[in-house]
């Protein structure tokens, strides 16, 4: 029962990781309707330049603001230059600029520093614990933690400020907000520096314990992507339900079924196909009706 439950905490700490991006690309898809292939190496880029802060002597948590800052910023422009121009697309126009995205920013990332594995100095320090003989670790602790103050955070600016009340109506209907005077591109351009941040905050937690290096991210995302799919790309709440579902189920998995233990990626690939199957909406995702 002990390893059970060992693996259940294990579990709940990736799937904190999960939720965090599945969060990200939830922000997006709800302001723009765009799948962001490109977030995974979003949260990459963003995690070398904690390493490259903390290689010149600044604090872990200092890079990790500085790199969410910088984010922020490279997630509006990227609305703005790139993005925008397209958004009025076909659907398959948008998602070959997204991957098209994910291949520059995977090369831009690799050539500037490299491919070799980069050591991230840890944010706190490496401890576990053994209550009733289940371990837990620090990182399951904190990667938790973070989630929660995520999740507090877009509530209080979702449901308790103007800007908040701006982006659902953009995110509810954008020709009903535009025409109330709403400024939607900036509430677009919001949702995109604001997924920046959080994937860049999930991928400088996560990586750390592993090291750095070019395909980091693009397994986490698999992940993410069935999250938001399990709980609905439309619900905050479900991304984070469906996060801490497949980290759970994905590490139970590999546990008991020991043969998928080298092929991992079967357990999201499998969760996805049988939402879509079953409920394509996701757990929380609402279902859109439309008169022909």
């Amino acid at each position: 029962m002990s390893l059970f439950l060992t693996q259940v905490m294990n579990g709940i700490g990736s799937g904190a990781v999960y939720a965090s991006l599945a969060l990200a690309l939830v922000l997006v898809y709800r302001t723009t309707g765009i799948l962001n292939f490109a977030q995974g190496e979003m949260a990459l880029y963003s995690t070398y330049l904690v390493w490259y802060f903390a290689e010149r002597g600044v604090p872990v948590w200092l890079a990790i603001l500085l790199s969410m800052t910088i984010s922020f910023i490279g997630g509006a422009l990227i609305e703005r230059i790139l993005i925008r121009p397209v958004e009025n697309s076909s659907p398959l126009v948008l998602v070959i600029v997204t991957i098209g995205l994910f291949l520059a920013i995977n090369s831009i990332a690799q050539v500037q520093f490299g491919n070799d594995i980069k050591l991230l100095p840890r944010a706190y320090a490496d401890k576990t614990w053994l209550p009733g003989n289940v371990q837990i670790s620090s990182d399951t602790l904190v990667l938790v933690g973070v989630l929660i103050a995520e999740c507090a955070v877009l509530y209080l600016v979702l449901n308790r400020t103007k800007i908040g009340l701006a982006f659902r109506a953009v995110a509810s209907n954008f020709e009903s907000s535009r025409l109330v005077g709403v400024p939607v591109g900036r509430m677009l351009m919001l949702g995109w520096a604001m997924a920046a941040a959080i994937g860049a905050l999930a991928g400088s937690l996560v990586i750390a314990p592993v090291g750095l290096q070019g395909a980091s991210m693009q397994e986490i995302l698999v992940y993410a992507f069935a999250a938001a799919a399990l709980g609905g790309f439309d619900s905050p709440l479900g991304a984070v339900v469906g996060g801490l579902i497949v980290g759970v189920v994905g590490t139970l998995t590999t546990q008991y079924f020991h043969a998928v233990h080298d092929i991992e990626l079967v357990v999201p690939f499998g969760l996805i196909l049988v939402v879509l199957l079953v409920k394509p909406s996701g757990l929380f995702g609402t279902t859109r009706v439309e008169r022909v």
